[in-house]
């Protein structure tokens, strides 16, 4: 098997007899399916004992190439059996994105001498290579359902070795290329890979609305969402989250359908993330690190972007190990340490360094914040925070209640910094005009980040320093139910217990005449607006106000 690597084949064939037999002789003598990888000038690069998926080349260790384009290089391969390529066979060429796979079968008895006849060890030559296809627009990981590869029957080794392999390679490279343009990708924007996994302890409906969530924070980031797959486990997998069937089921979609990133729908562990890279060869990410993207793209203010990056710096040092060979741990004993040790000894020291002084402002701008709260509260002037689910309307109803011009979208996360005006109601007692204060916060999310909760500490002080909250619910979203429960979860978590709220249901022009119903029915005290449509804000008025009033004649008694 080492003098193979001395080898060297034409340019221009796939193989030859004389190597063919070279190749199934070890195979034969060992007892074991033997696997050679040769690159496009004919030279031997990789020698393996098993099947191509056991022996196939981690994604990572592949060069670089892109979608209209295979990898240079292509597979031998015994089988003891005359048997076309299995599907794990196939996976693999998909996974690696082999030029092709020769697939040799033996007949269990060959020849002493080399050249002992037309055949030889060999009894039938099956070639496989890749075909361009459509993505599909979702998929469970199906393989047989993405129809990626191309098998021939049973063919003779003379008739594979005179095979014109530049000219079989141009050729799929060409339809490759038509495909790649066709579909008009854009380079600026991801090109995204949905997983999602379903355990025990969640319902159906929990499951679907998450990935629909993921899904729409993953186009607020700015990606395309190409296909989704999904597993039902009884726990996630330590090591790779999905089982390890899943894990090649992930790799073949993302290299059939073009991805370049994976997100998963829960938070991974730097090793599980480490160990998906491997497996995959694209960049994985969860849903932590993607809220935090977002965040990123959203910050608008100083205030926004410090507390933004307070919190992706204590996200990323725990990830920092194996974060690519320049960052890799050469090893922990005496004797073991190198250059990758000092270099994520120094990273690790300048991330530190740079939190604490992060902190520092962050703690510096809840002191200014506390301020502005305490002169508010010595003039006496009643504070209400907008607090809901993102995406709820929140900016839309200040705007609209105070003719002001903060930014709002359909989109999750649209602002981050808190936004305060004063809005004018009637007095509950007297009828009289009256001033408020009102706060626009961050929005909430299911399961909201830890380190986005720490980091934004002096944003959510508004919420807990309020004398009262407004609750705001999209009761056009499907799951609005679950997005009261996550942002009463959230509120029950912080440090201080905010004042009393007021609910009210947003977006009542979208939905049916029977949900409208059953929400009444469930919520008699809330409020049913359209802050839109500028529907029922007189009746919302008043009843901040009847707040204000209960949260003054609760704090004299």
């Amino acid at each position: 098997m080492q003098r193979l690597y001395h080898q060297r084949l034409p340019s221009d064939r796939l193989t030859t007899p004389e190597f063919a037999q070279k190749v199934a002789a070890i195979s034969t003598e060992v007892g074991q399916p033997v696997c050679v990888y040769l690159n496009r000038r004919g030279q031997i690069i990789r020698v393996g004992i098993g099947t191509p998926r056991q022996t196939q080349i981690p994604p990572l260790e592949l060069p670089r190439y892109g979608a209209s384009r295979l990898s240079g290089i292509r597979c031998i391969a015994t089988h003891l059996k005359p048997e076309a390529p299995s599907e794990a066979a196939l996976t693999a060429m998909v996974i690696q994105r082999l030029d092709a796979l020769v697939m040799l079968t033996l007949t269990g008895e060959g020849f002493k001498r080399w050249g002992g006849g037309a055949t030889g060890y060999i009894k039938q030559t099956y070639l496989a290579h890749l075909l361009p296809n459509q993505a599909p627009e979702s998929t469970n990981g199906d393989i047989q359902e993405l129809k990626c590869w191309s098998v021939s029957p049973p063919m003779s080794l003379y008739l594979v070795s005179k095979q014109d392999f530049l000219e079989l390679i141009d050729g799929l490279e060409a339809e490759f290329k038509r495909q790649f343009v066709s579909q008009a990708v854009d380079s600026d924007q991801d090109q995204v890979l949905l997983v999602g996994i379903k355990i025990d302890k969640m319902t159906n409906q929990q499951f679907e609305d998450g990935l629909v969530e993921l899904a729409r924070l993953v186009n607020t980031a700015g990606g395309q969402v190409l296909t989704t797959m999904q597993q039902k486990r009884s726990q996630p997998h330590p090591q790779t989250v999905v089982g390890e069937g899943k894990v090649q089921e992930i790799a073949l979609t993302a290299q059939t359908v073009g991805a370049n990133l994976v997100v998963f729908d829960r938070d991974l562990s730097p090793a599980q993330v480490r160990n998906l890279e491997t497996k995959i060869g694209v960049r994985v990410i969860d849903r932590t690190e993607l809220i935090l993207d977002i965040f990123a793209q959203r910050a608008q203010s100083s205030a926004g972007k410090l507390q933004v990056e307070l919190a992706q710096l204590e996200y990323t040092i725990p990830r920092l190990t194996g974060r690519g060979e320049a960052m890799s741990r050469l090893g922990g004993g005496i004797g073991t340490r190198g250059p990758g040790e000092t270099k994520l000894e120094t990273e690790r020291r300048a991330i530190k360094a740079r939190i604490s002084r992060l902190q520092k402002e962050v703690n510096q701008l809840q002191a200014h914040r506390s301020r502005l709260r305490q002169h508010r509260q010595r003039q006496e002037v009643p504070t209400v925070a907008f607090v809901g689910y993102t995406n709820a309307g929140k900016s839309t109803l200040l705007n609209t209640l105070t003719n002001s011009e903060v930014y709002a979208a359909d989109q999750l996360f649209a602002t981050l910094d808190p936004t305060t005006r004063r809005l004018i109601v009637p007095d509950a007692v007297t009828g009289k005009p009256t001033t408020i204060v009102i706060t626009d916060t961050v929005g909430f999310i299911h399961e909201l980040p830890p380190t986005l909760i720490d980091a934004f500490r002096a944003t959510l002080e508004e919420v807990t320093d309020a004398d009262a909250l407004l609750h705001l619910v999209d009761l056009s979203h499907p799951a609005w139910q679950s997005q009261i429960r996550s942002v009463m979860n959230i509120l029950a978590e912080m440090p201080e217990t905010p004042g009393p709220a007021l609910v009210a249901f947003n977006k009542i022009d979208q939905v049916d005449g029977d949900t409208l119903k059953f929400t009444q029915e469930e919520y008699p005290m809330a409020v049913f607006i359209s802050a839109a449509k500028a529907l029922g804000l007189e009746t919302l008025r008043q009843r901040l106000a009847q707040l204000i009033n209960y949260v003054n004649v609760s704090s004299t008694e």
